[in-house]
């Protein structure tokens, strides 16, 4: 289908119309002009006012996060289309998700996204709404297509400083409310809290963490605000990056070595895997000499697990698990 045929379908017919307009406050409408399920909804969103007069019915969604999180509201048979999935789908997630349309394993264009006749774009990240990949928010708003970004991935004055897991609930309970999942939202988080308050971090003699993204002659590394921190601190390791205000960031092997880590938390993803980032460690002499490379020290999560979403008290869990199997 051609983007002006999408173009045309978008503006003979869409479920919710959503404008999005400079905004202030994320609450939900309420009062008299509120109708008895729940809309319209109004959310300020990474700046961007977004106002849902209806449950979304034909569901984007771009990154793991997202899909993840609609899958777990019971909204799959609302997704037309799905991409950017960042690795497969939890065993608890895989039966609902069998039948995904995933349309490309990295960003998609716009043609291809409204090619769908979507009413809704999920993002997982702010840059997703570009020229370049799914559109400009506003300018889907004119065709009537409603978009809502991850608010961990809000850049500027709107990211958090530093992102909790009280903001990823939170994030849960919003999105609930958008798409008109609410109960299901509040149920999810209630249990994420249980599981979260049920672990049992190291609370003693605390380890020093690295966390390892990817990059080879620059490393890209978590740093103090985003959920490289947020799960590290959860879990009991003091990430030695934790001083330098971004989510990630691009550092020096001189750095990672004056800091000499006790523990490496390696993020494992199909185009950049934890083997792949063990055999350079191992095989590179300016790496060889870091105690986590020579006791090999490694925890590794899978990348859908890592940013900010459903499965972040799951990555807690297995990083406390896998750091008391270490030994040394």
């Amino acid at each position: 289908m051609s983007l002006l045929a999408a173009t045309s379908l978008l503006l003979s017919g869409c479920a919710a119309a959503v404008a999005p307009a400079a905004g202030s406050g994320t609450v939900p409408s309420s009062g008299p002009n509120a109708s008895a399920t729940g809309y319209p909804v109004t959310v300020d969103n990474c700046g961007t006012a977004v106002t849902v007069s209806a449950a979304p019915e034909r569901i984007v969604s771009i990154k793991s996060s997202t899909t993840e999180l609609l899958l777990a509201l019971g909204l799959g048979d609302r997704i037309v289309g799905s991409a950017f999935l960042d690795g497969p789908l939890p065993e608890s997630l895989a039966a609902d998700g069998a039948n995904l349309n995933v349309i490309s394993d990295f960003l998609p264009g716009q043609e291809a996204v409204l090619g769908l006749n979507p009413d809704f774009i999920y993002g997982g990240w702010q840059s997703n709404f570009s020229a370049d990949g799914v559109g400009e928010r506003d300018a889907l708003a004119s065709l009537g297509v409603g978009s809502y970004v991850s608010p961990a991935a809000c850049k500027g004055e709107y990211m958090p400083r530093p992102l909790t897991f009280d903001a990823v609930f939170t994030e849960i309970a919003e999105a609930g409310t958008i798409f008109g999942a609410r109960p299901k939202a509040d149920a999810l988080v209630a249990t994420l809290k249980a599981d979260l308050a049920a672990l049992s971090p190291k609370t003693t003699g605390t380890p020093t963490a690295l966390w390892y993204s990817s990059g080879t002659t620059t490393p890209y590394v978590g740093a103090g605000i985003g959920s490289p921190n947020m799960i590290m601190t959860a879990a009991g390791l003091t990430n030695v990056f934790e001083t330098v205000s971004d989510t990630w960031t691009s550092v020096g092997w001189e750095s990672i070595i004056e800091a000499d880590p006790s523990v490496i938390v390696l993020v494992d993803a199909t185009w950049n895997t934890a083997a792949s980032k063990i055999a350079y460690l191992e095989s590179n002499p300016a790496t060889q000499v870091l105690d986590a490379v020579k006791n090999q020290r490694y925890i590794i999560l899978p990348f859908a697990s890592t940013e900010a979403g459903i499965r972040n008290v799951e990555a807690v869990s297995a990083t406390i698990d896998q750091l008391a199997n270490l030994s040394g």
